[in-house]
């Protein structure tokens, strides 16, 4: 993978912090339980911040990064929680700092190996039965809602599927094809983001996909137009707000090396 920092998201921050949804609560409660120590941990790509929140309920001090300048901007303020421009392979943190490391939708834009390597360096070394820090590299996946718009959904991300960059690939998987050298952790099954949104909420989500802004900047449509009615259709009074769902996958594991 290129080194290269790849900005989907910068043009549309507003847009993105505005439509996407939270991690749930049980995720970061789930995280914590995998290291004994507490005290820092490191959300890398970080986006508007939104799962360094999360972490700064169990953790005293979480740094939040990110590659994208306009998104840092975007962070909400937190008193545990730190925010800085900086970059998933080389991110300024001193050796040994962090407890934990997570990527929350944002692993498959990294350079794996180089930020395998930045995660040995940083995360808290092994000490006796201590196994040391944990890197998680969390995703979700495509939005289920019931069968007849989860249905229309399925055409649409066929519409706009050449339009996401080739790092979509590990998502569509769920991280399952990417290289992940530590000792593997399973991530519990059932977890899931979960949102309620009428239909024009349903409709900006889907204006957040990077495919979506290419392929209006490839265009200059919408990709939304040709399926607005369908979508309508099936969900029936607009003003209805019906329970989104997003499954959570992913890998986790723990990193014996010391830090140097």
């Amino acid at each position: 993978m290129s080194d290269a920092f790849k900005d989907h998201f910068s043009r549309h921050a507003e847009l993105y912090r505005r439509y996407r949804p939270a991690w749930p609560s049980e995720v970061f409660a789930w995280l914590a339980t995998l290291t004994p120590v507490h005290q820092r941990a490191w959300d890398v790509g970080t986006g508007s911040g939104q799962a360094a929140h999360g972490l700064a309920a169990h953790f005293a001090d979480v740094i939040a990064t990110d590659a994208s300048a306009s998104q840092v901007a975007q962070g909400e303020p937190h008193e545990r929680v730190r925010y800085a421009v900086g970059t998933a392979e080389s991110s300024g943190l001193a050796a040994g700092l962090v407890d934990l490391v997570l990527a929350a939708q944002a692993f498959h834009w990294f350079n794996f190996e180089r930020f395998f390597a930045e995660c040995r360096r940083v995360v808290r070394p092994a000490s006796g039965t201590d196994h040391g820090g944990v890197v998680a590299c969390l995703t979700y996946m495509h939005p289920i809602v019931d069968a007849g718009i989860d249905a229309v959904l399925a055409s649409y991300i066929a519409h706009v599927r050449s339009d996401w960059p080739p790092e979509r690939r590990f998502v569509d998987a769920g991280y399952a094809n990417t290289p992940f050298p530590f000792d593997e952790i399973p991530v519990p099954s059932g977890l899931a983001l979960t949102l309620e949104l009428d239909l024009d909420g349903f409709f900006g989500y889907l204006a957040t996909w990077s495919a979506a802004q290419r392929y209006r900047e490839r265009t200059g449509l919408d990709p939304r137009a040709n399926f607005a009615t369908g979508v309508a259709s099936a969900w029936g009074d607009p003003e209805l707000r019906r329970v989104v769902r997003w499954p959570v996958a992913g890998r986790v594991g723990t990193v014996k090396s010391v830090a140097g």
